[in-house]
């Protein structure tokens, strides 16, 4: 059995984040548990009580759907961002009306999410009447947007 971490080492891997947050090293939010647990080399309990204390000051916020983010930083869910970015192609004319989407797979490698993720931006844009499913083709820009 490995020796048990010194009484208070949260408070210190929480002090060493923060000075990395200020130094702005977390733009796209923090590394996970896991990550910070071995670079530190401590068990994921003590590295839950260190991102609770940054938390509870105010550093940190967990975003359902994102993770831990550095508060203040823009955060938005990566459903959302792919609604976002799927609209900003259409008002662009870069996805035209009739123009088909790319299948939920193309989405999913472009996005680096899972396929439920972009089957609820998807559902999303069709019930806005943005994008219309034909069953066996695909899904299309619809002619009102």
């Amino acid at each position: 059995m490995t020796n048990p971490s010194p009484r208070g080492t949260y408070l210190t891997i929480a002090e060493v984040l923060r000075a990395r947050i200020a130094e702005g090293m977390y733009p796209d939010g923090m590394p996970s548990e896991a990550e910070i647990g071995r670079e530190f080399g401590v068990a994921r309990t003590t590295v839950r009580r260190a991102l609770r204390a940054l938390e509870e000051a105010g550093d940190v916020t967990t975003v359902a759907g994102v993770g831990r983010q550095v508060s203040g930083a823009p955060q938005m869910a990566p459903y959302k961002q792919i609604v976002t970015d799927l609209l900003d192609r259409i008002r662009t004319g870069d996805l035209p009306a009739g123009a088909r989407l790319p299948s939920e797979a193309e989405l999913s490698a472009t996005y680096k999410v899972s396929r439920g993720t972009v089957r609820r931006a998807v559902h999303e844009l069709e019930g806005a009447g943005h994008v219309q499913a034909h069953h066996g083709v695909g899904r299309f820009v619809s002619p009102t947007s």
